[in-house]
C-alpha cells in the first residue's frame, strides 16, 4: 500500500474515494476498528464510505491501495454496496471516539480530538495513537495537545456516555443537511440527541428537514419543549408542519404557543388542510412582490441567500397585502424572464397569468400532472377569493410522492454488485 505509515483519521473525513480508474466512488465519513482483549489497540478493519444517494458501505482495509491526505485509491475488485451496519464488537472511530472524555497518564482529564492509525510490517493496521487536548476548567479548549499510545489513555475502553460535540462537529460542519442528517443516522440514539442539540437552531432545522420521520420526533422531545419551539421557528413553515403532524394534538399546541406568533401563525394554517392537497404540501412564504415594483428589484429579492432554490426561481405578483393570504392573484414571473428584461420594467407589464392556480384542496396527483405538464417548478395556490395563500414547488411535490419512508436509510433497496470477492472486509 503506497501511503503514510500513520494517518489521523479526523483528516480523512470527507476525502474523495476513487476506484482504480480514477472515478470518484463516494467520500470517507468514518473508521472501522473491531476491539480486541488484552488492552490490544483496536485493530482497523477498514473505511465507511458515503455513496451516492447517501448509501454508506464498507471497504475493506486489505483493497485500499493508497490513503493520504487528499485521496483514498482502490485496488481491483467489485464494490459490495450493501449498507454497512457495524457489529457488536466493532467501533467507529469518529463517530464514538471523537470527544471522548479520557484521563492522561499524569491524571489530568482531557478529550479526544483525534485518533491515528498505522500500518505495521505485517500490513496490519491498529489504532496506536490518540490525540488530546487537557481539559482545564473553562478553557477546556485551549489546554495543551498531547500525542499518546493508545495505551497509556484512560477511558478508552468502554463506549460509555463520557463525551461532548465539539471535535466530531467540526468533522461534520461542512456537510451539507442531507449529508449531517444521514450521518446523524448512523451513531447511537443518545448520541445523534446529544450531536443534534448541540447545533445551533437553524444548522439544526435544516437538518431536521433531512431526516425521517421517527429520528425527527425523537430528537425534537430530546430537546425539551422551549428549545423545540425556538428550532421550529427556524423551519419553514411546510416542513414545521410536516413535524407537528407526527405529534398528538396537545402537543402541537403546547409547541405552537411557544412559538412566536408570526411564526406560529403560517405553520396552525398549514395543519388545517387535509393530508395529500395543495394546501398541506405548499409552502406559505414564496416570494411575492407588488406589480409595480421593477424587474431590478425582483432580480435582487431572489439573490437573498435563505431562498432555496426552487422559492427563488420565480416570482409571484399580487395586489397588497404582500403576505399570506394576499391580495389578489395576479399572475407569475420565472427569473430566466427577469434576465432577459429591461431592469427598469414593471413587474406588472411582464406578469404570467395563463396558467390556472391551484386551490388548497388540489390533490397531489393532479398537481403532479399540471407541473409535469407545464413543465413548471412551483406552481401559485389561492382560495376561493383569488388570494395567494402559498406556492406549491417541485421539492414539495418530490418529498410527498415518494415512500413515507423514502429518508429512512433503512429502506433503500441495495443492489449488490457480483463478480469478483466483495469490498466487504466484514465478511467471514
Amino acid at each position: 500500500m503506497s501511503t503514510p505509515n500513520r494517518v489521523y483519521i479526523a483528516r480523512l473525513a470527507g476525502v474523495a474515494v476513487f476506484d482504480p480508474n480514477g472515478d470518484q466512488v463516494g467520500r470517507v465519513r468514518d473508521a472501522v476498528a473491531r476491539m480486541r482483549p488484552n488492552q490490544r489497540p483496536p485493530e482497523v478493519v477498514g473505511l465507511v464510505a458515503e455513496m451516492p444517494m447517501r448509501r454508506r458501505i464498507f471497504l475493506s482495509i486489505n483493497r485500499i491501495t493508497s490513503i493520504d491526505a487528499d485521496a483514498v485509491v482502490l485496488g481491483s475488485g467489485t464494490l459490495n454496496l450493501r449498507r454497512f451496519e457495524k457489529r457488536p464488537n466493532e467501533l467507529l472511530v469518529l463517530a464514538e471516539l471523537l470527544d471522548r472524555r479520557v484521563q492522561l497518564e499524569s491524571g489530568q482529564p482531557g478529550s479526544v480530538v483525534d485518533v491515528a492509525m498505522e500500518c505495521g510490517r505485517t500490513g496490519e493496521w491498529t489504532l496506536t495513537r490518540v490525540a488530546v487536548r487537557e481539559q482545564t476548567g473553562r478553557l477546556a479548549r485551549r489546554g495543551h495537545l498531547h500525542q499518546i499510545e493508545w495505551d497509556r489513555v484512560g477511558g478508552l475502553g468502554g463506549v460509555g456516555d463520557n463525551r461532548g460535540t465539539a471535535n466530531l462537529l467540526a468533522v461534520l460542519e461542512d456537510m451539507r443537511p442531507a449529508d449531517l442528517a444521514n450521518a446523524l443516522q448512523d451513531l447511537p440514539d443518545a448520541r445523534r440527541n446529544e450531536v443534534a442539540a448541540a447545533l445551533d437552531d437553524e444548522r439544526l432545522a435544516d437538518v431536521l428537514s433531512e431526516l425521517p420521520e421517527r429520528d425527527q420526533v425523537e430528537i425534537l422531545a430530546a430537546l425539551g419543549r422551549q428549545r423545540a419551539a425556538d428550532v421550529l421557528e427556524e423551519m419553514d413553515p411546510d416542513d414545521a408542519a410536516d413535524l407537528l403532524n407526527e405529534l398528538p394534538p396537545p402537543e402541537q399546541d403546547v409547541l405552537l404557543d411557544l412559538m412566536e406568533p408570526d411564526e406560529a401563525n403560517p405553520v396552525r394554517q398549514l395543519l388545517r388542510y387535509a393530508s395529500g392537497t395543495a394546501g398541506s404540501v405548499m409552502t406559505s412564504e414564496p416570494v411575492i412582490m407588488p406589480p409595480d415594483a421593477t424587474v431590478a428589484e425582483a432580480l435582487a429579492r431572489i439573490r437573498e441567500p435563505q431562498l432555496s432554490p426552487a422559492v427563488a426561481a420565480q416570482v409571484f405578483v399580487a395586489r397588497s397585502p404582500l403576505t399570506t393570504p394576499t391580495g389578489r392573484y395576479l399572475g407569475m414571473v420565472h427569473f430566466q424572464r427577469l434576465l432577459r428584461e429591461p431592469p427598469a420594467d414593471l413587474l406588472g407589464g411582464v406578469v404570467v397569468n395563463d396558467i390556472d392556480p391551484l386551490r388548497p384542496t388540489t390533490p397531489l396527483p393532479e398537481i403532479t400532472r399540471r407541473m409535469a405538464t407545464y413543465d413548471l417548478v412551483a406552481m401559485p395556490v389561492v382560495d376561493r377569493n383569488n388570494r395567494l395563500v402559498g406556492a406549491v414547488t417541485v421539492d414539495d411535490v418530490l418529498d410527498h410522492s415518494l415512500p413515507r419512508d423514502w429518508r429512512n436509510r433503512d429502506a433503500l433497496r441495495t443492489v449488490p454488485v457480483t463478480g469478483e470477492e466483495p469490498l466487504d472486509g466484514s465478511d467471514d
